[in-house]
């Protein structure tokens, strides 16, 4: 890539001299990271299943060339085909979370995946990036001009995405979504009585899936009190992190991998903490703060509302993707079953967070003006 000269004008040639190559640098080092951690993690899983050993490490590595194929072809994108990708990405989706319910298997008590062509599919980690930049155009074109009902079609918009991921159900999901959708909405403008109003329904939303859902007041009641229920899984989490200490046991050396049933997914952060120890993690922590602050930084003066809040959307919901994760994994939180972003197994997360660096990639890239198609 060094070779390019600053004259290119081709697509390639213009694209790697305005993306941002240090956060691109970032996300293929938590690429090669996660590649590891899923060898040293995934072996015991498969084996506890009765799967070949190296049954997960090979699906990994057959996804994850793919997921940097799209992410780094998303990226070529100009901000107005980044929009209209996310428009009928989004259209798609939503009609794949409607079939879910109706089609898709019943795996722990939820209804999150559909088989296509072979393939096991889960819709709502598509649903996150496609939504947030949906939202973000129409948050845009509201202040543009004020006569379009732009808020009017985002909320419209969000109360079809929540009904969908509640059917499943999915509340994890629709905090993060709640979460980017709101931020996004405050940052265009939110009249301050709606920001009052939205903080109290999110609140009596949490409380009403307390009561409505099992499984939540479940996981809220075992984290104030632990003594209440099954604390298995965050407790050898927890036990995994003070047997690493600081430098780790080393690759291979852990034991949670063979008694967590997830440890290759929803608890890899577990397995990096026993078997490469306290420091390593601070590092990854400190990669995903790279990128996310990096990604706003090149923000400030973005003059474009639509880029701003769907980049902004994008970069909330790979840095709540991974707290939601490691604050699981470390009891700070509830535990809830969220891969952490590029470093666990899933076929679907991976391709989903291609797309959402991508886009994120595509849209703070640097712009003179010239030749751009701008919002």
């Amino acid at each position: 890539m060094s070779t390019i000269a600053r004259t290119d004008t081709s697509v390639l040639g213009r694209w790697w001299w305005t993306v941002d190559r240090w956060t691109l640098g970032a996300l293929f080092l938590l690429v090669l990271i996660g590649a590891l951690l899923v060898m040293a993690a995934s072996p015991p899983v498969a084996e506890r299943i009765n799967l070949d050993g190296l049954y997960f490490v090979r699906r990994q590595f057959m996804i994850l060339p793919v997921a940097l194929l799209v992410m780094v072809g998303v990226s070529l994108m100009t901000p107005v085909q980044v929009r209209r990708f996310s428009c009928l990405g989004l259209a798609v989706t939503l009609g794949l979370l409607l079939l879910v319910p109706l089609i898709g298997p019943e795996i722990k008590g939820a209804h999150r995946w559909i088989g296509i062509g072979g393939m096991t599919l889960q819709p709502s980690e598509f649903a996150k990036p496609f939504f947030a930049v949906a939202s973000a155009w129409m948050f845009a074109e509201w202040r543009r001009d004020p006569e379009f009902p732009g808020h009017i079609v985002a909320i419209g918009l969000y109360l079809i995405v929540v009904a969908l991921l509640l059917s499943q159900p999915d509340l994890g999901m629709t905090v993060v979504v709640s979460a980017i959708w709101f931020g996004q909405f405050f940052l265009a403008g939110m009249p301050l009585v709606l920001v009052f109003g939205l903080i109290g329904l999110g609140v009596s939303g949490l409380i009403g899936a307390y009561f409505l859902f099992p499984h939540v007041s479940s996981r809220i009641d075992r984290f104030l009190d632990p003594s209440s229920g099954d604390s298995y899984q965050v407790d050898r989490s927890l036990e995994a992190f003070m047997n690493g200490g600081l430098m780790g046991t080393g690759p291979g050396e852990g034991t949670v991998k063979a008694y967590l049933p997830d440890a290759h997914a929803d608890f890899i952060f577990s397995v990096a903490g026993e078997e490469f120890g306290g420091i390593a993690c601070l590092v990854i922590i400190s990669i995903y703060a790279f990128i996310v602050l990096r990604g706003y930084a090149r923000l400030l003066s973005e003059p474009s509302l639509f880029v701003l809040l769907a980049a902004t959307g994008l970069l909330t919901q790979f840095a709540l993707q991974a707290l939601v994760h490691m604050g699981s994994a470390v009891n700070l939180m509830p535990a809830k079953g969220m891969t952490l972003p590029f470093l666990s197994y899933g076929g679907s997360s991976l391709i989903a967070l291609g797309i959402a660096m991508g886009m994120a990639l595509a849209l703070t890239r640097r712009r003179s003006g010239a030749g751009e198609d701008l919002p």
